[in-house]
């Protein structure tokens, strides 16, 4: 199988997910990379089975301009709908500055919302699917990700937990505390014309992508998104 991995922002180096990745590669997938979004051409997505999204919308880590035109997003949206895999973790959620970016948001079908501060966040598959198949729960260091919902059609397969952090009264003047516990979708799937997108919120931190059970639900999702 053939996959595109976009990475590499601001906040987000490329090196976590290109190496988190690497459990894909010696299940015998080919991971073409791309860090800088300058080098990419709509006219790429044609050639892979499945596209990795953990890049927002910053060209790279050095270079913070926004990416995502209407055309490039636009020309995602055509992969998808002909049939194309879209796996999106963690920063691949994150909007840019700009209304542009809607039309990624509504194809991947949430934004970022907010995270607090790193903590222990524990995910568990809560239905069956072949995502989530031969997954069991974990707990890792993380940046427990809150998403804005925006397409009506997700299937929630796995959530994530988080214990109440920080002082509740100062909740509103230090907002990356966690004051209540939380539960968030950890992973959903959707899918649109012909293609299926998925959604795997941890993946912040090395630990997670090297976690075992998350690396068997990304190559679960890359075969799900890929329709095997």
């Amino acid at each position: 199988m053939k996959i595109l991995l976009f990475c590499d922002d601001h906040y987000h180096p490329g090196q976590i997910p290109a190496d988190g990745t690497k459990s894909l590669a010696k299940k015998g997938h080919a991971i073409d990379i791309i860090t800088d979004a300058t080098e990419f051409k709509p006219s790429m997505l044609a050639g892979y089975d499945v596209v990795i999204m953990s890049k927002c919308d910053h060209i790279s880590q050095a270079n913070n301009a926004p990416w995502k035109t209407a055309e490039i997003q636009t020309e995602f949206v055509k992969y998808v709908e002909n049939g194309g895999g879209l796996l999106v973790t963690h920063s691949g959620t994150v909007a840019g500055d700009n209304n542009a970016t809607d039309i990624l948001d509504r194809l991947i079908g949430c934004r970022f919302a907010t995270h607090p501060n790193n903590c222990p966040v524990t995910v568990g598959a809560v239905r069956p699917h072949p995502v989530t198949d031969g997954v069991e729960i974990f707990t890792e260091t993380d940046e427990h990700y809150h998403l804005e919902i925006l397409a009506q059609d997700i299937e929630i397969i796995a959530a994530s937990y988080s214990l109440a952090q920080g002082d509740p009264a100062k909740y509103q003047s230090e907002p990356y505390f966690n004051a209540p516990a939380h539960i968030a979708p950890a992973a959903y799937t959707r899918t649109q014309g012909k293609g299926k997108i998925c959604v795997l919120t941890p993946g912040h931190a090395l630990e997670v992508w090297l976690n075992p059970n998350f690396a068997k639900m990304l190559e679960n999702a890359v075969r799900w998104c890929a329709g095997l």
